[in-house]
């Protein structure tokens, strides 16, 4: 039997009781009308659920209308503690959150497993967090689904973007990037950088996007590679920091949500 992924940052990131995992999530969700279709992709934050949840949000909420349909989904973020080239894939079989596990697509996977860039790097997903915190909001947001999560490591648009062309699928198939903006600025400074950053995004623009801006910014250059070449437009739905949502406004964390149509 394939092993299974725990969690690693319940209770510190997110509510490790299932109840409360439930109502908080829902306490982000409701209320929120979508202002778009069901997107193809989605860029959304990845800190503790006090400071970008309510951010992370306004992105899953557009998954409502596409509940039954949406059956895999893509998931790739930053490597916050394992140095490494290309991108990792897990060995497991689910990944596990205290609302159930999620089968891995290890079809998917193993495709993407035959590129030069991707590899079995279990060592880089066992304490990685930016996966972690979206799978609880895709479980509230989608019915049946099975995920292929990818640590990204130092990696070019164009491997990155590789990957996700492989993967791509049609609508059954969601792409979910995992990235925080601009980090332990003031208030104003992170405004003016997280403004830009955003622009870049809508405008598809990667080259425009440095180490400062984004700690995702290799999974999400990635996307906006592919997003250009396949003719997407991309939308910021929400941005604001941490001092706007749990924390003070002296040293700030930027967090923004983005669909991509």
């Amino acid at each position: 039997m394939s092993p299974i992924r725990q969690p690693a940052v319940a209770d510190r990131f997110y509510p490790g009781d299932p109840h409360e995992l439930k109502r908080a999530l829902d306490g982000y969700l409701n209320g929120i009308v979508p202002r778009t279709p069901p997107p193809k992709a989605l860029i959304v934050p990845h800190a503790g659920y006090i400071y970008s949840g309510p951010i992370a949000a306004t992105a899953y909420a557009t998954l409502a209308a596409a509940r039954e349909h949406i059956t895999q989904v893509v998931l790739m973020g930053p490597s916050h503690r394992v140095a490494f080239n290309g991108l990792a894939a897990s060995s497991a079989g689910h990944f596990a959150t205290p609302l159930g596990v999620v089968p891995l697509n290890r079809p998917a996977i193993e495709r993407a497993l035959a590129l030069p860039q991707v590899r079995l790097l279990d060592e880089a997903h066992a304490l990685e967090h930016s996966l972690e915190v979206q799978i609880p909001f895709l479980q509230r947001m989608l019915d049946a689904f099975s995920l292929a999560p990818f640590v990204v490591g130092d990696a070019s648009p164009e491997m990155v973007a590789e990957v996700l062309e492989l993967l791509w699928g049609g609508p059954e198939t969601l792409i979910v990037i995992s990235s925080d903006l601009s980090h332990y600025l003031d208030d104003q400074a992170a405004r003016n950088l997280d403004a830009a950053t955003s622009a870049a995004i809508e405008s598809l623009q990667p080259q425009d996007i440095g180490c400062d801006q984004a700690c995702g910014r290799n999974p999400v250059n990635g996307l906006l590679t592919l997003a250009k070449r396949r003719g997407l437009r991309a939308q910021t739905l929400d941005l604001r920091h941490s001092g706007d949502t749990a924390g003070n406004r002296d040293r700030v964390v930027g967090y923004g949500s983005y669909v991509f149509h």
